[in-house]
């Protein structure tokens, strides 16, 4: 399988090139980063750059390249995994707007962890559904959105569930907590790779799901895992939950 690896130079690209380097099922068909000064076969500055083919590109580079990015694919009718976040409104506009040409998948975390943490929160959520919910993500101390959207993904699961649910991204002021409130509080410290949990309380007992990631290889993992499953679908928006369907 032929990889296009966009945002190659940071952290998680390294890691996706360590793992297909690794493994014979892939191939490493161009490297883009916009730090690439062109210079080294196999790696470019941008995507429109490479002409060559690939099966899928996996796009772990910020959110601003969305709109470059969804025309490339789109373009080239190259399947798109997209691992970054923070995306505008404008953002997904163009992505969506690829998915009627290519299989796009779009992910706020690629762990299929965090995939199952998810069905399991909307399984708990309804078998309490009057319990308070509140949602706690912690990341290094260099992450840029806030919150995280693995946290948003998991604000959005007790959402499906709870349809009158609000959230409420840190607590401040004064005032009582109110009954379809989602809290989502973000800790940012030091190099913590990912923490997520979410706390189920009736007042009588509570209920704490959490997902812990250790390095950054599950995230790699799964990316890979998502080109696999949508090298050959039709064009469309899918997500990691596809993935157990």
């Amino acid at each position: 399988m032929k990889l296009i690896i966009n945002g190659a130079a940071g952290r998680m690209g390294s890691e996706l090139l360590r793992l297909i380097m690794a493994d014979s099922r892939y191939e490493l068909a161009a490297a883009v980063d916009i730090s690439y000064d062109g210079s080294t076969p196999g790696k470019y500055p941008r995507l429109d750059a490479y002409g060559g083919e690939a099966d899928c590109i996996i796009d772990f580079s910020h959110h601003s390249a969305a709109a470059d990015l969804s025309a490339y694919a789109a373009a080239h009718r190259i399947p798109l995994v997209i691992g970054t976040t923070g995306q505008t409104a404008e953002d997904l506009a163009a992505i969506r707007e690829a998915s009627k040409k290519v299989p796009v998948l779009i992910s706020g975390n690629m762990s299929l962890g965090i995939a199952t943490l998810v069905e399991v929160v909307k399984t708990a959520v309804k078998m309490f559904p009057d319990a308070d919910v509140e949602i706690i993500e912690k990341h290094h101390n260099q992450k840029f959105d806030v919150p995280s959207g693995t946290a948003l993904m998991l604000a959005d699961a007790v959402k499906s569930v709870r349809g009158n649910s609000v959230f409420l991204v840190g607590r401040h002021e004064n005032g009582k907590r109110s009954k379809d409130e989602i809290g989502i509080h973000s800790l940012r410290m030091g190099g913590v790779v990912g923490e997520h949990e979410v706390i189920i309380c009736t007042g009588s007992q509570t209920l704490s799901l959490k997902h812990t990631a250790h390095n950054r290889a599950l995230f790699a993992e799964g990316a890979l895992t998502a080109a696999r499953f949508i090298a050959d679908k039709v064009p469309g928006l899918y997500a990691v939950q596809d993935m157990f369907k």
